[in-house]
């Protein structure tokens, strides 16, 4: 055999190893279906366990396309990758999940394989669910399973090529799915490891509020140090204490079930729906969510932050840009926002100079705040702010972002806000 064909004959070797290797890897057999249980056979407070867990996981907001059934699916969730769209999860037997067993449904969320075996996409957040108990996902099943059935096939995934291929997610796996109970940590009371374990697994907090690397997994050693989520920035969960006014545990919870804390803000974009769901929720479980929060800080964050004063700066830098801001400001914004609004004094709205968008690094919330605006939620119109997107351009919508800058936050300036503007608008449009 010549030097060349053994060459040949051994790289063809590691050929077939390699994909027996893949096939072991992404093979798993189907579950038998199952006649979708009646909704009789799940006794009451497993049912309400069951939508504790579901509120926890925030299930109905990414399982629920605008304007659809709840938990049919078809929301699109954009991804650096393409788009994914969100499955059905009712007790559609056709198109939901009613012909899944109860076994069906743990594999699901422990280890994202589906009944019939294919790979799910990690936009479920299964590497995180994994840390579920045994009650919390049966008591999830029975939650969902006494939901209304909705016959809705989601619209197929638009992923770039290789990316589309789902048996490489059996390798993405073995990267970053690591099963297993979460172990308590003996040197904490039990409010802290109920935290972590809520934080980590049912509330997969990390999932956004984390960067990812360059195929789509929670960037290693970065965990909490903030991401983007569906065109806004998910900010560093580690640094709360680098706001202009470190967070309370009180403050925290209040946001957290609200939607609004004193001296920082209401909650805008993805991180909206998530207070909502978390106001149905026992108080205990968002309390020892705040606490492990809080002992996760990093201590140089809050070294660097920097003191900000309770209202607008006396002076204003006299950059065009701020200039012509300013009077945007006076016409749009003020009657809400300004020192002495009615909206700070009767509806408890904090100054701008607390705003996590407006001392963030980045100008990115500023602008989705202004573009997209806060939508009107019948009785609960205290986030409540009208979009800006058809009322003024890119250019003016920057001059607005560097006016609250200038005027609200002891911060630098922003740079390329034009150009960050423009963008944000057309990934808008794009969605």
């Amino acid at each position: 055999m010549t030097r060349k064909s053994r060459l040949l004959a051994g790289g063809g070797v590691v050929v077939v190893a390699g994909l027996i290797a893949a096939f072991l890897l992404m093979w798993r057999p189907a579950i038998a279906p199952v006649t979708p249980p009646a909704g009789s056979s799940f006794d009451a407070q497993t049912r309400l366990a069951g939508a504790r867990a579901v509120a926890l996981g925030d299930c109905i907001v990414c399982h629920t396309a605008k304007g659809g059934k709840p938990f049919a699916g078809g929301l699109p969730l954009a991804t650096p990758f393409g788009t994914i769209y969100a499955t059905n999860i009712t007790p559609d037997a056709d198109t939901g999940i009613g012909n899944w067993s109860l076994e069906a449904f743990t594999r699901a969320v422990r280890y994202g394989v589906a009944r019939d075996g294919h790979l799910l996409y990690p936009a479920f957040p299964y590497i995180h669910f994994t840390r579920m108990s045994d009650n919390d996902i049966s008591a999830a099943y029975a939650y969902l399973m006494t939901r209304e059935p909705v016959n809705a096939t989601a619209p197929a995934n638009k992923l770039i090529f290789p990316l589309n291929f789902r048996p490489l997610l059996a390798f993405w796996n073995v990267l970053f799915l690591h099963p297993g109970a979460q172990q308590p940590d003996t040197s904490k009371d039990a409010e802290w490891n109920r935290g972590k374990l809520l934080v980590d697994g049912l509330g997969h907090c990390a999932s956004c509020h984390s960067p990812l690397n360059a195929i789509g997994g929670e960037k290693s050693g970065h965990a909490f140090d903030g991401g983007v989520v569906d065109g806004w920035e998910a900010p560093a969960l580690n640094a709360l204490g680098a706001a202009p006014k470190a967070w309370s545990k009180e403050q925290l919870v209040t946001y957290l079930r609200t939607g609004r804390a004193s001296e920082h803000g209401a909650a805008a974009g993805p991180m909206l729906p998530v207070t909502r769901d978390l106001a149905t929720v026992p108080v205990e479980d968002v309390q020892a969510i705040a606490t492990y929060l809080l002992s996760i800080q990093k201590p140089q964050a809050a070294a660097a932050a920097l003191a900000t004063d309770t209202g607008a700066h006396a002076a204003v830098a006299a950059s065009p840009d701020a200039q012509r801001g300013a009077l945007l400001f006076a016409a749009s914004c003020a009657q809400c926002h300004g020192p002495n609004a009615p909206m700070q004094s009767i509806g408890e709205r904090p100054t701008l100079a607390f705003s996590t968008a407006v001392n963030a690094a980045s100008p990115r919330n500023a602008i989705q705040m202004m573009l997209s605006g806060n939508g009107w939620h019948g009785e609960d119109s205290m986030n409540y702010m009208p979009a800006f997107s058809q009322i003024y351009d890119d250019q003016q919508i920057a001059d607005l972002a560097s006016y609250i800058r200038t005027a609200y936050s002891q911060r630098g300036p922003w740079s390329d806000v034009p150009a960050l503007a423009a963008k944000v608008r057309k990934e808008n449009h794009a969605r």
